[in-house]
């Protein structure tokens, strides 16, 4: 498109959740300051990326995205298409633990709450449903995760380390050097199966940082079924929503 806004690719370290009405929609998108000279927008699978420059107030930077709201609306539509997924609104259902998880917005100014079978969110303004939603999904994503490691690590022999979430789409877990975990809040899209192999394999790590053949020795010891899994979540994961 003319005058089309310049493409940027950044890592998701210090990203702020904005939203903003573009054209009768509300639309969410992450901003990242950074030493760049002018604005950059990307829309992906992630959704509307704002790249701006430190000293850039946030009207030019949503004057910027009203100029070009009819680009940006169309690609996120397209991603969407693409994806299979489709904007959430109350009544949607999202993967949870393998199950549906129906959402239903609340219908007072209370706060976001777990209910049998699904979530009541309270959206404040300024926010959209999928900031809310993340907002309430984290911390029982990671309550469920500190009780699987304590798991495996006692079948591991080795004390409970400690624990960080990400919001990594595709790098589901990490161990570094210091012996901390670090596992992908997404995962709880998926079945305890799949999240007990993430959790198994980074586990192994702490005997053995590296993929050797010695590491899947102790990654069988403690999952047996570790091939099945990891071929089922690259199945899986390009179908996850876009939160």
């Amino acid at each position: 498109m003319p005058g089309r806004p310049s493409l940027f690719r950044t890592g998701n370290g210090g990203e702020k959740p904005c939203c903003l009405e573009i054209l009768g929609q509300s639309v969410s998108y992450q901003l990242r300051r950074s030493r760049r000279r002018t604005i950059g927008l990307s829309v992906d699978h992630r959704g509307l990326r704002v790249g701006a420059p430190v000293g850039a107030s946030l009207r030019d930077i949503e004057a910027l995205l009203h100029k070009h709201g009819a680009w940006v609306l169309e690609k996120l539509t397209a991603w969407q298409g693409r994806s299979g997924a489709s904007p959430l609104a109350a009544g949607s259902s999202i993967p949870w633990l393998g199950a549906g998880l129906e959402l239903q917005l609340r219908p007072d100014a209370g706060r976001s709450r777990w209910v049998p079978g699904g979530v009541e969110l309270a959206v404040p303004p300024g926010r959209s449903l999928e900031q809310a939603l993340v907002q309430l999904l984290k911390p029982r994503a990671k309550a469920l995760f500190q009780e699987r490691l304590a798991c495996y690590a006692a079948r591991l022999g080795v004390p409970t380390p400690p624990l960080f979430l990400s919001s990594a789409r595709s790098r589901w877990g990490s161990c570094n050097s210091r012996g901390e975990i670090r596992l992908s809040w997404r995962l709880a899209h998926f079945d305890l199966a799949l999240i007990d192999y993430v959790v198994a394999h980074e586990l192994a790590h702490l005997k053995e940082m590296n993929h050797s053949p010695r590491f899947w020795s102790v990654v069988e010891q403690l999952y047996p079924d570790w091939r099945r899994a990891r071929a089922e979540l690259k199945r899986l994961a390009p179908g996850l929503p876009a939160l």
